[in-house]
């Protein structure tokens, strides 16, 4: 075998032979993520590890996604194989099929949470769950385009929530084969927060209603935060026990930050922990977005349901804003109600943002922070009605 029959044959053998055009699109999508995570700053800490599983998984060849043993799909069992025969990324989503790196993410979450603006206006609790309209509307429309099936609406629609980890465990529940899609469409949008919140905020309210200072919210006390988890979680769990391990590990996460005796604990899962599993979270979620499976018509309505979801979830918000601040004789500044959704704290600083725009002397952002830490917990409790409709355990 001469030099150049040698070339073509690694050639043949290569990646490059076995590139599709799917694959090609899905590598020109990873890039435009990694465009936006590093270049534009959008949420870099889970669009560069999402975008780097999406690349990894579209690369021929590599088996890294690859099932052999069948432990997610019976279907591509191969007679002999074990586990330890299945691709390294497949392993690692064995976390996110079992919810496992969801509800550590929330744990993360929780300890990283002050809960004291929502304890101080308990009236926020009302603002985060109007903020979750846009789930229940892109529900009706993924049933009303015909394509998907209740589970896969329910899964669809969690993306009006702004909140990733519970649509990841909700999708996982529901309809683990459109993970990809939907994880992609959650995290993207909610990336995108202070390019699509902006203009629905302003189109729904006056210059008048956003230039409202708010009054200074009370001291909450030291008790009042440890008391709260303990009973979120108790009367969640009873009411919904579907959801028990998102809002329990929120909750865990919480009273490790507040009962002041597990500073290490707390210390680990805001940032050593939450670090870790964001990774493999993001990586592994990534890697579900193969082109062979993301570029179908359903994605393509995926992303766009999961749009109107996002919009709709923003209007929620604010007109229930604007409701209070008729009711309060202009009290309330109807933008603290965008916060709802539960992108914490990006959606917080938007509704500052805006409101400081219109009055410079504005600080909106503990108020607002009460509706998007409410919005955390509001959507996670639409998730677990959802799978208690519609069949998750």
């Amino acid at each position: 075998m001469n030099f150049f029959e040698v070339i073509k044959e690694l050639l043949m053998q290569s990646g490059f032979a076995s590139l599709s055009w799917r694959e090609g699109v899905m590598l020109a999508v990873s890039f435009v993520l990694f465009i936006l995570a590093i270049a534009k700053k959008f949420e870099p800490l889970l669009l560069v590890p999402i975008a780097f599983g999406m690349m990894l998984a579209n690369l021929p060849n590599t088996g890294l996604m690859a099932d052999p043993a069948g432990l997610m799909d019976a279907s591509s069992a191969v007679a002999g194989a074990h586990w330890y025969d299945d691709g390294v990324l497949r392993l690692l989503y064995a976390g996110v099929k079992s919810s496992i790196f969801p509800c550590l993410i929330f744990l993360g979450v929780g300890a990283m949470t002050d809960f004291g603006p929502l304890l101080a206006n308990p009236s926020s609790l009302l603002l985060g769950a109007a903020a979750q309209l846009g789930i229940y509307v892109a529900f009706i429309i993924s049933i009303a385009t015909g394509l998907f099936s209740p589970q896969e609406a329910a899964s669809i629609a969690i993306i009006g929530g702004a909140d990733g980890p519970t649509a990841i465990y909700t999708t996982s529940k529901l309809a683990p084969h459109l993970l990809g899609s939907i994880a992609v469409a959650a995290y993207s949008y909610m990336a995108l927060i202070p390019l699509i919140q902006p203009p629905i905020m302003r189109a729904l309210t006056t210059k008048k209603q956003r230039e409202v200072k708010m009054e200074q919210l009370r001291n909450v006390s030291k008790t009042e935060k440890i008391i709260f988890p303990i009973i979120v979680t108790v009367f969640c769990a009873l009411l919904l026990p579907s959801v028990a391990p998102l809002i329990g590990m929120l909750m865990l996460g919480n009273l490790f930050r507040e009962s002041g005796v597990t500073d290490r604990l707390s210390d680990t899962a805001q940032n050593a922990l939450c670090n870790i599993v964001t990774i493999m979270l993001g990586v592994t979620v990534g890697a579900t977005a193969n082109g062979e499976n993301f570029i179908q018509i359903k994605t393509l309505a995926i992303v766009g349901i999961g749009l109107l979801a996002f919009s709709f979830s923003t209007a929620g918000g604010v007109l229930f804003g604007k409701l209070m601040y008729y009711i309060t004789k202009g009290k309330v500044n109807p933008l603290i109600g965008s916060a709802g959704v539960s992108a914490v704290p990006m959606a917080a600083r938007v509704s500052q943002n805006e409101g400081a725009k219109a009055n410079p002397t504005n600080f909106l952002l503990m108020h607002a922070m009460g509706p998007n830490v409410a919005g955390v917990i509001g959507s996670a409790v639409a998730a677990g009605f959802l799978m208690l409709m519609f069949g998750g355990k």
